[in-house]
């Protein structure tokens, strides 16, 4: 796989944005965001995601430019309208406001309604636990829907990730997770190269389990939620909470009538200051003791290796990427290339 220098690569991604008529601060944020998906291992929301976003500003459906609408302010939570303006730049935004705010509240929650894009949330972790913070992130689409309910055939519910951010001495725990047992982006790829799931992570339209994702794109099928057919109701559970979450606490969901876009999503955050609770220092004793504790702990017969705590690959694999180039697939620099050409942007410099 084409390995880009990191750099170069940012540089290249935030052009593409700007040339489609992104804000310049909005396309680096969002090529920071983006870039820090691939270099953690969500190759699905990273800079693939970009020809996806320049269709979105050439038809409207998302807003290169301008500010949030603030709803509500009351200090410790606040609530935003998106205005479809880009996901990742909102979502850091959001973030950087709460942690300022974390010397006056000690916690700081908020809401959005109708953001585009959100892209991978494990990607915005990393700048809140390096303040020495706590980050909960979730994301729903109410324009959407890809998984039933469980115990029912028609798809209702969208996948709604859940990511958390917790600081260590060393490698901090991100845990993201979503609430069926894969995502849009992932079963979209796979319906379209004709692979099929590992296992049977989706159910036909008359809910039988399958591993086709084609079931879910072309035939009204949807996605299972996490823990399958038969410990399904955990998904569909955590699904719902997200759903109240980020929807009913943002003001705007399912219940009104018309979304405002195809990608109008919700998100709900809440940073944490161990500070204000029994100190920054404690609260890293627990979690470090914890980390090790884990990987510590002797793998099972047949594990490929020693136990692994939530983001230690993704901190290993970052490490690698920006000593060594930022891995892209061939058919996704084809895409970013094509779309350089077409919007008359310098080339991308070429692979390692």
């Amino acid at each position: 796989m084409p390995l880009i220098p990191h750099d170069h690569l940012w540089a290249f991604a935030a052009d593409l944005l700007a040339a489609a008529g992104m804000q310049t601060d909005k396309a680096e944020t969002t090529a920071t965001v983006l870039l820090e998906g691939d270099m953690i291992g969500h190759e699905t929301h990273g800079v693939a995601l970009i020809p996806m976003y320049l269709s979105a500003l050439a038809k409207g459906e998302m807003t290169g430019g301008g500010d949030p609408e603030v709803v509500s302010d009351r200090g410790a939570s606040f609530v935003w309208d998106g205005r479809l303006l880009p996901g990742a730049w909102l979502v850091t935004r959001a973030l950087e406001q709460a942690c300022d705010r974390l010397a006056t509240h000690g916690v700081v929650t908020a809401a959005i309604r109708a953001s585009h894009h959100t892209c991978a949330l494990a990607a915005f972790m990393r700048p809140v636990t390096e303040r020495g913070y706590i980050a909960r992130l979730s994301c729903s689409n109410p324009a959407a829907n890809r998984m039933a309910p469980y115990g029912g055939t028609r798809p209702l519910l969208t996948p709604n990730p859940i990511a958390y951010g917790f600081p260590t001495r060393g490698t901090p725990i991100v845990v993201d997770v979503s609430c069926s047992i894969t995502t849009t982006t992932m079963t979209q790829t796979l319906a379209r190269s004709g692979a099929r799931f590992p296992e049977a992570w989706a159910q036909t339209a008359d809910g039988t389990p399958t591993d086709d994702p084609r079931e879910v794109t072309e035939r009204g099928g949807a996605l299972l939620p996490l823990g399958g057919a038969l410990k399904g109701h955990k998904g569909y559970g955590l699904a719902l909470a997200e759903e109240l979450l980020t929807q009913g606490l943002s003001g705007k969901g399912r219940a009104n009538t018309a979304a405002p876009g195809p990608l109008a999503q919700s998100v709900f955050l809440q940073v944490m200051d161990p500070g204000a609770f029994a100190g920054l220092d404690p609260f890293l004793d627990q979690s470090e003791h914890l980390a090790e504790a884990c990987r510590s702990n002797p793998p099972a017969a047949g594990a490929r290796g020693p136990v692994r705590v939530p983001g230690d690959a993704a901190a290993a694999k970052r490490a690698r990427a920006l000593a060594e180039g930022v891995p892209v697939t061939a058919p996704v620099l084809a895409a970013l290339t094509e779309a350089a050409e077409a919007l008359n942007v310098g080339l991308l410099e070429s692979a390692r």
